[in-house]
C-alpha cells in the first residue's frame, strides 16, 4: 500500500487565516499587539515557512511561493513592530505603507496566478489584494479606510479557513463536501 502524504496547505492556510484574523481584530481595536506578534512569528510566520517548504517538496510552485512569502511577511511585520516598540529601527506609518505596497504588488502576481488554481483561491486573493490596497491608502493619508480594510481582510481570513476546512473535510469524507470551484482559467 502506498503511503499517503498530508497536504501542507492545511497548515499554511490555517496560519495565514488565523494571523490575518488576529491582526484585523487588532485593527478594529479589539486585540492588543501581543497575540498578533506571537502568531505572526510562530503560526503566520514559521508554520507557513514549513508548509511552503513542504509544498516545494511536492512540486507546487504556487504553494511554495505563497506560504514561504507570506510567512516572511508575518515575520517581517512582527520584527518591524518589535523594532518600533523597542525603538531600535523605528518605522513611520509611511514606511509601513511602502512595505504594504510591495506586498500588494506581490499579491497581484499571486492573484493572477490563482486564476489557474480554483475559485476559492482566487476569491481569497481578491480579498487579500483589496485589503492591501485599502491598507496602503490608509497609511498614505486615508485613516478612515482602516475599518474597511479590517472587514475585508477578516473575510479574506475566513476564505483561507474555508479552503483549509475543505481540504481536511473533503479528504476525510472521501468526496467533495466543501467545493472549491473550477479554475477561472484552464
Amino acid at each position: 500500500m502506498e503511503k499517503k502524504n498530508a497536504n501542507p496547505a492545511v497548515v499554511g492556510l490555517a496560519g495565514f487565516g488565523l494571523t490575518t484574523l488576529l491582526l484585523q481584530l487588532h485593527n478594529l481595536g479589539w486585540v492588543g499587539w501581543g497575540p498578533v506578534l506571537g502568531m505572526g512569528i510562530i503560526f503566520g510566520g514559521l508554520a507557513q515557512f514549513i508548509a511552503g517548504f513542504m509544498e516545494q517538496k511536492v512540486g507546487n510552485n504556487f504553494g511554495f511561493s505563497a506560504f514561504v512569502s507570506y510567512g516572511a511577511f508575518w515575520i517581517g511585520l512582527s520584527i518591524i513592530k518589535l523594532f518600533n516598540h523597542f525603538e531600535i529601527y523605528p518605522s513611520t506609518g509611511e514606511d509601513l505603507g511602502y512595505y504594504l505596497l510591495a506586498w500588494g504588488l506581490y499579491s497581484m502576481i499571486m492573484l493572477i496566478a490563482s486564476l489557474r488554481v480554483h475559485k476559492a483561491m482566487t476569491i481569497t486573493f481578491i480579498f487579500l489584494e483589496l485589503g492591501f490596497i485599502l491598507l496602503v491608502l490608509e497609511h498614505f493619508g486615508f485613516p478612515q479606510l482602516k475599518v474597511y480594510a479590517a472587514i475585508d481582510l477578516i473575510i479574506c481570513a475566513l476564505c483561507a479557513w474555508y479552503m483549509m476546512a475543505g481540504i481536511i473535510i473533503n479528504d476525510l469524507a472521501g468526496k467533495t463536501v466543501l467545493p472549491m470551484g473550477a479554475k477561472f482559467i484552464k
